[in-house]
């Protein structure tokens, strides 16, 4: 499979400049970022959520996980939950499932960004198929799809962990420390039940 169809077509037909790239088949965000040679912060991932009003596309970095909490906050719903693999056949007939672009527009399903991607100059997303990605300008994406903008994105990578649940090392010395302290204890115990005999 290529690019969408209908994604090719639009971009040409607003004269929104776009560079259509190239790739090894590759399934997950993280890994589309790395073989663009884009920070993942850059690439533009797309989640279909179900919601109790319909479809949306969720639109974050490669490197952010979707907070549902903020989500269904932010998109004033009462459920929030992923779409399956068959409602996103349907609402993306022309794309693979997990590689739609983030261009809800094109398939009449909202789309909502996180605001961290928002801050980013150029963005490169899928095109539709596990091959094929494009790179454009935030801006023009922006005019272009018209999403709604908000935070919800869980930043994953470098996470820090909270306070109280830092491990604790296990140095070299201690294990023989007390192996050397049970041995030394042993021997004197056997003497004390010899004496009694």
């Amino acid at each position: 499979m290529s690019i969408s169809a209908a994604l090719k077509a639009f971009l040409d037909q607003q004269g929104v400049p776009y560079t259509p790239h190239k790739h090894a088949v590759v399934y997950t965000a993280q890994e589309l970022a790395a073989a663009q040679h884009v920070p993942g912060k850059q690439f533009a991932k797309c989640v279909a959520i179900k919601t109790n009003t319909g479809l949306c596309l969720a639109v974050l970095p490669a490197i952010h996980l979707v907070d549902f909490p903020k989500l269904k906050q932010l998109l004033n719903a009462t459920s929030v939950k992923l779409a399956s693999e068959a409602d996103i056949k349907q609402a993306f007939p022309d794309a693979e499932v997990g590689a739609m672009p983030p261009f809800g527009n094109l398939y009449r399903v909202p789309t909502v960004v996180d605001q961290s991607l928002a801050q980013a100059t150029e963005i490169v997303c899928n095109a539709g198929s596990h091959s094929d990605t494009i790179t454009l300008r935030y801006q023009d994406y922006a005019r272009l799809v018209n999403p709604k903008v908000g935070a919800f994105g869980l930043h994953v990578a470098g996470k820090k962990p909270a306070k109280g649940k830092t491990k604790r090392k296990k140095t070299a010395t201690r294990a023989p420390a007390k192996r050397k302290k049970a041995a030394a204890r042993k021997p004197a115990a056997r003497a004390k039940t010899k004496k009694r005999k």
